[in-house]
């Protein structure tokens, strides 16, 4: 196996004296993990951060076997999070679910545009928005999306200003206002494609995509909630 793809560092671990065991978020190979020898040089170092943008170079002589990789750095988007608390704690979050969420070498065509326009935007006002989106479409990408069409109550599509913790389905005011304490607020920037959502709106995103994350997902498999994404709303302020 041989190929050459662009993507983001979400992992590097230290292997022996001067080698990493490298993850990396491509574009069109989803999330691969390689052993990059002999690079934690000097004038390296810089490189391999998380968050930073490379080129993979990756070969195996046997598709069974780990791959080896080269980067090349594309751009040093890590600087962009590490003097902002709030950012860094995003970063941290997002490397964290990509992590523990996303099988080996499995294409994530759909979901890495969001995670493109999150880095790209990073320095707007609005950088939380992106992030947002690539929760909620992480959520699609690993088969435990929401189902936002109409109401699993009455089947309209009018009104829907809920979402039902049991089932995932959007739930209209009718069917819904008495159990509201219950229920998730409906995202509705999300649907519209609005990317300057309200500080309530973007805090009740991150309430739902984390009850469904950990329901669907983490329990589903039996693994751990990531401990930088369980603390990223007291990180926000949120």
């Amino acid at each position: 196996m041989q190929f050459t793809d662009n993507g983001y560092i979400i992992d590097a671990k230290k292997h022996g004296e001067n080698s990493l065991i490298l993850t990396v978020l491509t574009c069109n190979y989803g999330k691969i993990t390689g052993y990059v020898k002999n690079c934690m040089h000097k004038k390296n170092l810089a490189v391999y951060q998380l968050g930073n943008a490379v080129k993979i170079d990756a070969y195996s002589r046997v598709d069974e076997n780990m791959l080896t990789l080269k980067a090349e750095l594309q751009s040093a988007s890590a600087v962009n999070f590490i003097t902002t608390p709030s950012k860094l704690s995003a970063l941290s979050a997002f490397c964290s679910l990509c992590c523990s969420c996303l099988p080996e070498q499995a294409p994530i065509h759909r979901l890495y545009d969001y995670v493109d326009k999150f880095f790209s935007q990073i320095n707007e006002e609005n950088w939380l928005a992106y992030y947002c989106y690539f929760e909620f479409f992480l959520l699609d990408d690993l088969g435990i999306g929401l189902d936002l069409s109409e109401c699993a109550a009455t089947g309209t599509t009018q009104n829907l200003c809920y979402v039902s913790p049991k089932s995932g389905k959007a739930v209209c005011e009718e069917a819904g206002f008495v159990y509201k304490e219950k229920l998730f607020a409906y995202p509705k920037f999300i649907v519209e494609e609005n990317y300057y959502p309200t500080k309530d709106e973007i805090t009740n995103l991150l309430i739902m995509t984390e009850f469904f994350l950990q329901k669907n997902f983490f329990k589903t498999h039996g693994l751990k909630f990531p401990q930088n994404r369980a603390n990223l709303r007291n990180n926000l302020n949120l």
